[in-house]
């Protein structure tokens, strides 16, 4: 059977939360071994669906998926706020990828990361900042256009 599962990443950082008595490897190979329906103890031979099961179980222990879940939540809500439009997913990324924002995609946050985006959300509000909307360019442009006139000098000049 060709390995369906590369990258374990996930499942490591969900099992490093978890308060362990004895040794880590048993008690991985027995997490693999309940989600398996006792097929297999190793990660490599685990399917995509035994190894979501198996990372949402593990996740639940942990807490951290609810956690994650309030975060994004509380983030999205501040960006709401900052009037970023929270419906598009494309402007959510493009927002959080800016450097001063977060520098990576929303998605890829981690529970650190919203915590401090949240506080610099908060603050950026505080400071009064709203998102600069895009205003319609004008119907008739020469309607608009303002001259200013220097009297002041010696001799008279018009600017646009």
């Amino acid at each position: 059977m060709k390995q369906q599962v590369t990258n374990f990443g996930r499942f490591y950082s969900a099992f490093n939360k978890l308060t362990i008595h004895g040794e880590r490897d048993d008690t991985r190979r027995q997490f693999v071994l309940q989600y398996t329906g006792g097929r297999t103890d190793s990660l490599k031979e685990i399917t995509r669906s035994e190894y979501n099961a198996l990372c949402v179980g593990i996740e639940a222990l942990t807490g951290s998926h609810d956690e994650l879940k309030c975060r994004r939540s509380i983030v999205l809500k501040l960006m709401q706020e900052l009037d970023v439009d929270t419906t598009d997913w494309a402007q959510i990324n493009d927002f959080c990828r800016h450097p001063r924002i977060a520098g990576q995609p929303f998605g890829k946050l981690t529970i650190d990361d919203l915590m401090a985006l949240a506080t610099k959300l908060r603050s950026i509000k505080r400071k009064g900042w709203q998102r600069k909307k895009d205003e319609p360019a004008p119907a008739n442009p020469q309607q608009h256009i303002t001259y200013l006139i220097n009297l002041a000098g010696n001799g008279m000049t018009l600017s646009n």
